[in-house]
């Protein structure tokens, strides 16, 4: 089993190399690298001595939505995922969760080495914008946040990474592909990053769930959380954790300690995939219809 699951989490980092290579994005990216797997980011993980406090971050009112149970009763819901290679993962879990019932589609539009601090190698804004108007959608399911611990540059200005400014530029570009999405009728479900092997690395990807996370509230979007799904009863990291269902031990991470096995994406899409359901009334019992008189 165990090597069945290492074969499925090689799979995808081939996949990965391959999208990098085959892709103009994937060639300017190695050309130019910014941070991927892990890798250090050229960024301060605080903010600076005497720095003064950043302005709030006011919520732009967003418009209301067609409930998702309206727009499945009509016989179809099209569900997009949106992020970086986290997202791939995410994809083809929900894919699997997903593809039996009738009239829900799940699309693919996550990127590789993408994120929402670097819009000068790639401006995720514009990109979902374009990947939208080329083939709609009823829901985005969003996990971005691996590549973006790295400074953010904004009005002329660059924000490193931790800063008050930083937060709040991060903030801003959360806020505005939220309102973008929202502006469209596009419900928005934000996915939140998993626990991380290396402490420092995972003390970052907090401060980024602590930014998204806080922003989902003040914008009335469902946040996921999936750091409690990806601890042990400690609150450690631990690669190897127990199987919905069986109780089973299973690896639920790749080598890296940053993305998953093809277990951990089926774990963290489990709650993403019942609040869709749920929401969209796909959980609802089937009601057996009564025989008609004298039959």
């Amino acid at each position: 089993m165990k090597a069945g699951i290492n074969a499925v989490t090689a799979a995808l980092v081939v996949g990965i190399g391959i999208g990098l290579v085959l892709t103009p994005d994937g060639r300017a990216w190695l050309r130019r690298p910014t941070l991927m797997l892990g890798a250090a980011a050229n960024a301060s993980a605080g903010p600076g001595p005497g720095e003064p406090a950043a302005p709030p971050v006011v919520a732009p009112v967003l418009p209301t939505l067609t409930p998702l149970q309206e727009k499945a009763a009509r016989g179809s819901l099209r569900i997009g995922v949106f992020g970086n290679s986290m997202g791939d993962g995410l994809w083809t879990a929900l894919y699997r969760d997903l593809r039996a019932q009738p009239g829900v589609t799940v699309t693919k539009f996550s990127e590789v080495s993408t994120g929402l601090s670097r819009y000068d190698y790639v401006d995720i804004q514009a990109k979902t914008a374009r990947q939208i108007a080329e083939q709609p959608v009823d829901v985005a399911v969003i996990l971005f946040g691996t590549n973006d611990a790295q400074g953010i540059s904004m009005d002329g200005e660059i924000h490193d990474f931790g800063t008050e400014g930083w937060k709040v530029a991060y903030a801003r570009r959360v806020d505005d592909l939220v309102a973008m999405l929202r502006g469209r009728d596009i419900a928005v479900y934000w996915v939140g990053l998993p626990k991380m092997k290396r402490a420092g690395f995972d003390a970052k990807m907090a401060l980024i769930n602590g930014v998204v996370s806080a922003r989902m509230v003040a914008l009335g979007v469902p946040y996921i959380e999936t750091e409690s799904l990806t601890e042990n009863a400690d609150g450690e990291y631990d690669a190897y954790l127990p199987e919905t269902g069986t109780g089973r031990r299973r690896l639920m991470r790749a080598n890296d300690g940053i993305h998953m096995s093809m277990a951990g994406y089926l774990r963290i899409a489990e709650p993403v995939a019942a609040r869709l359901k749920r929401d969209a009334g796909l959980d609802a019992p089937v009601v057996p219809t009564a025989p008609a008189a004298g039959v």
